[in-house]
């Protein structure tokens, strides 16, 4: 037997029409015989179903069974269009060849060759084959630059994720004590470079435990959440709004052009932090209310260090708890009073 294709894995396909059931039969054997597989037609017709169901690597089409027509319909569909056509022709017939605006990529003269049917087909299924396997190549090349990009993509994900969830309070969605020092120290060097004011809000919620204690700590971690909205929609975006810890939060807001500037943002979310809250239980709602003291210090009023600021806000949110709690406390400076505001 001859073997057009060395690998096995690859059998291609031809379609043949010709015009004596004796004429398909002894192409189709011939072709089988070089390991192509080979799809007869009697008509036109059947050979336009064929393509539609079939990818051939050849056509024969015997001029006698109308072949140039047939060829003629076969370029009107798009995955038959690069497909090679033999034609079976007599002598008479090679000057309609020649003539056809489609043109004839090869013939074979009646009666066929074996032998020349076989090296003509040889040669074009062995393109068929190239080029299937130039496909597969690029296909396989395309799969895994998708592949690439996904896993590209997917750790671009989870990284950000990481990030996130490292710079973040896992509960409010805040930004936590490492990315609020972060950005704390960015704040310093910005109104340092620029001569800008901005102020170090320290805030501790005033009647947290006892809500934690009383319903439980599936409350105290929605009213946390609800307090860091609060906070949130207070200041401005440019702001930071972080939770530093327990019930503690804490709050750099961006050039601010006063002492009392700042002291007025303070009274303004003791008062959003103390109207009350409607909370979820696992079968029912509770209301509750807390408040919150919270002390104040000015860049560089207060400090130009970050521990010399965050000290003198500790120290004034102490001094707000002292005198009452739910009000706002401005640091003292060297030779003066703190300032104070309350609801």
């Amino acid at each position: 037997m001859n073997t057009l294709i060395a690998e096995e894995t690859f059998r291609a396909k031809a379609l043949v029409l010709a015009a004596l059931a004796a004429e398909r039969a002894q192409l189709c054997h011939l072709l089988d015989e070089g390991g192509v597989e080979a799809i007869a037609v009697e008509d036109g017709e059947q050979a336009l179903k064929a393509c539609r169901e079939h990818r051939f690597a050849l056509v024969l089409l015997d001029l006698a069974a109308d072949g140039l027509a047939v060829a003629s319909q076969l370029a009107q569909i798009p995955m038959q269009r690069k497909v090679p056509i033999i034609f079976l022709t007599e002598a008479d017939g090679i000057a309609r060849l020649k003539a056809h605006p489609d043109g004839a990529a090869d013939y074979i003269m009646k009666p066929v060759n074996s032998e020349v049917l076989l090296l003509k087909a040889r040669v074009l299924v062995e393109y068929c084959k190239s080029r299937q396997q130039v496909h597969e190549l690029l296909h396989a090349v395309d799969e895994r630059e998708r592949r690439l990009e996904a896993e590209i993509a997917e750790r671009h994900r989870v990284e950000t994720l990481v990030r996130h969830q490292a710079h973040h309070d896992a509960l409010t969605l805040l930004p936590n004590r490492i990315l609020f020092l972060d950005r704390f120290d960015t704040a310093l060097e910005r109104a340092t470079r620029h001569r800008e004011n901005f102020a170090l809000l320290y805030i501790d919620i005033d009647g947290f435990k006892p809500v934690n204690d009383t319903h439980g700590h599936l409350v105290g971690d929605e009213l946390l959440r609800h307090i860091g909205q609060r906070l949130s929609r207070g200041v401005r975006k440019t702001d930071t709004v972080s939770r530093i810890g327990g019930d503690e939060f804490a709050v750099i807001l961006e050039e601010v052009v006063s002492d009392q500037a700042a002291l007025q943002v303070g009274v303004k979310l003791c008062e959003l932090l103390a109207r009350p809250y409607l909370l979820k239980m696992p079968n029912s709602l509770v209301k509750v209310q807390i408040g919150a003291s919270i002390g104040i210090s000015i860049f560089p009023k207060h400090g130009r260090q970050q521990n010399e600021l965050i000290s003198a806000a500790d120290a004034a949110m102490y001094r707000a708890k002292r005198e009452g709690k739910n009000r706002a406390v401005l640091a003292e400076a060297e030779t003066h009073e703190p300032l104070v505001a309350s609801l």
